[in-house]
């Protein structure tokens, strides 16, 4: 038996170390948040990804009574960038949640579907994806899926 060890690289960003794209798409991600559709959990969560032409395309939570026919803000997003812009590369996606009126101190991370989704994403451009995961207290900054799903599932 072989152990295969394997590190991943971040970066903890403070709202100081946001560079206009960052600054941009989180608050697009934010004010997304805003619109959720989330009267079942609370939980309001936006995204905001950005495509290679320049393009901002948001999405938000939508939950549902018959549950699980709800969607995560992710892959709204992605589906809405994907389905309006079918050949240009996703670059960057931004995360933020609220409940009760206010952000998150800690970044939420996408669950397992969003992931993948994700992951497919950057297969289907060939290209990595920056994660921003906003938080009031600390934001993260991830370069690919891989270190969020180091082992997806691909065709």
């Amino acid at each position: 038996m072989k152990e295969i060890v394997s590190s991943y690289r971040y970066w903890e960003l403070a709202e100081d170390d946001f560079d206009e794209s960052v600054r941009k798409l989180v608050e697009a991600a934010k004010e997304a948040s805003c619109r959720a559709y989330a009267p079942y959990s609370k939980f309001q969560v936006g995204a905001a990804v950005l495509l290679a032409n320049g393009e901002i395309v948001t999405g938000n939570n939508q939950e549902n009574g018959a549950y699980p026919s709800g969607l995560c803000a992710e892959r709204t997003a992605l589906f809405a960038a994907g389905a309006n812009y079918p050949d240009i590369a996703v670059v960057a996606i931004a995360i933020a949640a609220q409940t009760e009126g206010e952000f998150l101190k800690k970044p939420i991370t996408p669950c397992g579907a969003c992931r993948q989704v994700m992951q497919e994403s950057e297969a289907r451009a060939g290209s990595e994806m920056q994660i921003i995961l906003y938080g009031t207290d600390k934001t993260l900054k991830i370069s690919g899926v891989k270190t969020l799903l180091p082992f997806s599932f691909v065709l």
